[in-house]
């Protein structure tokens, strides 16, 4: 090109930085930005009409470096797409270099220029794209790339030689390790290349820090946290770095320090909810109840009345921070809860707690939410908190029992029931299917495949269970032969599974189900056996409770259950020996703790509560007479 044309795209480029540098604080700045983009697009299409060239090449290449930071800075997506007009520059400088690379990859065609190219001219500008180039790089999460990049831009000898994997754990150190070049007054820049630098510096640690801490390395975690924290940082990304190390602290078992991360987040910026979501459970984990509700409350209240709203981007510069950090792991841990997602919580906590007034206003409240088309509002990859609905509703019951609201409770059980009834087969075949993949596909269950045996197990619990509720209401409410009608239907519901299957592969698919569904059958029939005594059919009784201890042979309700149905029935003797026996014994396996560490669903909480025995005391004082006077008798 001319001498003149040279002058005139200078010329033209500084004006085009001076008034993004004047204007860039306006409220306007979007739509600046979008049109200094398309400006400079124009200005280096101009220049790339004509054949590369050395001495245009320095203004071509500071050209092409503003115009990618006005892409960025016009849409945050950018960042997410391959940046070609890199690939394009630096195929030009091969041109007038006499060389080619267009069957070169951007990495082996980065390491071609760098090598081979050695005009002195076209360093700096080239060492500012490579800046360019790291932080698409960064975005991508390619770390490895990106120390491989700035190895061969900082030329440090000492990891010239270092394998990639080596490199990209030294990553921190290659960025640092890089001379930043100095700028010319002539050809100004809208960003700098030393502000990149830090800007780099900064994701890199953060994304490490990412890294480590999905893969349970913590203390490396939080290490590369903590530098990022104290890097080049606007309170935006702050505010998303300190709720990351929170959870690092967490993790380490450092729930005090933990707060006082997440504290630092709302106190930069009090609109960062997800911190407050973090702090809640760490309460939870402390066992701090009073806590735990408050920063739960509090969390709902937010969410309600101030829907977070992205923070706005620093004006002054257009490559940022968390434009280059965006990672599942991040998105998982800085995920938005939706009200009614809280709510739930809160009811949760509340039935748990034991705190049941509460407990039946939050699930009420959280039940209205289902009318306003609550599954559209919620995330459905399993991200969120919020079980199936018939759950819902089970420890909805289970919380309005407990509140001496028996009616309330049949009348949402009976919802539970009749939602589910037309979807459970009159005999349900549960077995083994080698055929099946592991992971079936998401309509895999349409086809009645493992799915839709899993499925119909759920359903078949959740309507026996919703027997179960309604048996304990009448029950509660005098009406022990209503009681036993309830809990015979649960009973009879369960005859209709029909099992075969004992593989592992069977065990793993269907043994939380199963475990569930023979824990249901144990409380029926305990409660089944508990209205037979109230009724005075003590021999009916006596049956559920040997049945009982079949399924569970050393469960102490069943066991005291029996004790008292043979007492009952004048059978002393034998009852006195089962008291001695079970009262002497430790309990069978199949007694402990159900499941073996698997938790019970809260909806069955307050079953197991009701069915426990309440008369040990005098049961044990009527046996050890009786005890006491037959071995008097006997002497």
């Amino acid at each position: 090109p001319e001498p003149g044309c040279l002058q005139t795209w200078a010329a033209h480029s500084r004006a085009l930085v001076g008034r993004w540098t004047t204007a860039r604080c306006g409220g306007r700045a979007r739509q600046m930005r979008r049109q200094q983009r398309d400006e400079f697009r124009a200005l280096l299409l101009s220049i790339r009409g004509l054949p590369a060239a050395l001495p245009a090449l320095p203004l071509e290449l500071t050209i092409l470096y503003n115009s990618l930071l006005f892409t960025v800075g016009a849409s945050d997506s950018a960042i997410k797409q391959e940046p070609e007009g890199i690939r394009q520059g630096l195929l030009r400088v091969l041109e007038a270099c006499g060389a080619c690379g267009e069957d070169l990859g951007t990495e082996e065609l980065w390491q071609k220029v760098l090598q081979e190219v050695t005009v002195e001219e076209l360093q700096a500008p080239l060492h500012r794209l490579g800046a360019l180039q790291a932080a698409w790089w960064l975005a991508a999460s390619q770390l490895g790339s990106v120390a491989g990049l700035f190895q061969l831009l900082s030329a440090a000898e000492d990891l010239g030689r270092s394998p990639c994997g080596e490199v990209q754990n030294k990553l921190l150190s290659v960025i640092k390790a890089w001379q930043v070049p100095p700028e010319g007054a002539s050809l100004p820049l809208v960003q700098s290349a030393k502000d990149l630098k830090e800007i780099l510096c900064t994701a890199a640690a953060f994304l490490q820090g990412l890294q480590e801490l999905e893969a349970g390395n913590f203390p490396t975690a939080l290490s590369h946290l903590q530098e990022a924290a104290g890097g080049f940082c606007s309170k935006k990304i702050l505010a998303k770095i300190y709720p990351c190390l929170g959870c690092c602290a967490q993790q380490m078992g450092k729930p005090q320090t933990a707060l006082q991360y997440l504290k630092r987040a709302l106190q930069v910026d009090f609109q960062c909810l997800p911190a407050l979501s973090h702090v809640a459970a760490v309460y939870h984990e402390l066992g701090e109840i009073d806590a735990e509700m408050q920063a739960l409350t509090l969390l709902y209240e937010a969410l309600g009345n101030n829907p977070p709203a992205a923070a706005s981007s620093s004006p002054y510069f257009l490559m940022q921070t968390e434009l280059l950090v965006h990672t599942p792991v991040l998105t998982s841990l800085l995920r938005h809860h939706h009200p009614s997602e809280v709510k739930y919580l809160l009811a949760q906590r509340c039935l748990q707690y034991g705190r049941v007034a509460d407990a039946v206003e939050h699930y009420l409240d959280f039940l209205s939410l289902l009318q306003e088309g609550l599954q559209q509002q919620v995330p459905l990859d399993g991200s969120s908190p919020l079980p199936r609905i018939p759950e819902v509703f089970l420890e909805a019951a289970s919380a309005l029992e407990q509140a001496g609201r028996h009616q309330d409770a049949i009348t949402l059980c009976e919802e539970v029931i009749s939602r589910t009834t037309d979807l459970i087969p009159q005999v349900l075949r549960v077995e083994e299917r080698l055929e099946q993949p592991e992971c079936p596909l998401p309509g895999a269950g349409l086809a009645g495949g493992l799915l839709s045996q899993k499925e119909s197990l759920c359903c078949l619990a959740w309507r026996a269970a919703g027997y179960l509720h309604q048996g304990w209401a009448w029950a509660k409410l005098g009406e022990s032969k209503e009681a036993v009608t309830q809990f015979s239907r649960c009973l009879s519901d369960l005859l209709r599974v029909q099992l075969h299957g004992s593989g592992i592969k069977w065990t793993e698919n269907f043994q939380a189900e199963v475990e569930v569904l023979q824990k249901i059958r144990l409380l029926s029939l305990i409660g089944r056996g508990t209205q037979f005594l109230e009724l005075g059919r003590h021999k009916e009784a006596l049956l559920d409770f040997q049945h009982s201890l079949q399924i569970s042979s050393g469960d102490p309700a069943a066991a005291s259950y029996l004790v008292q149905a043979l007492w009952k029935l004048n059978r002393k003797q034998e009852a006195a020996a089962q008291w001695q026996k079970f009262s002497q014994g430790s309990p069978g396996e199949d007694g402990q703790q159900q499941g073996q560490g698997r938790p019970l669903p809260l909806y069955l909480v307050s079953c197991l509560e009701q069915a426990m025995f309440p008369h040990s005391e005098p049961l044990a004082r009527s046996i050890q007479d009786y005890l006491g006077t037959a071995a008097q008798d006997t002497s």
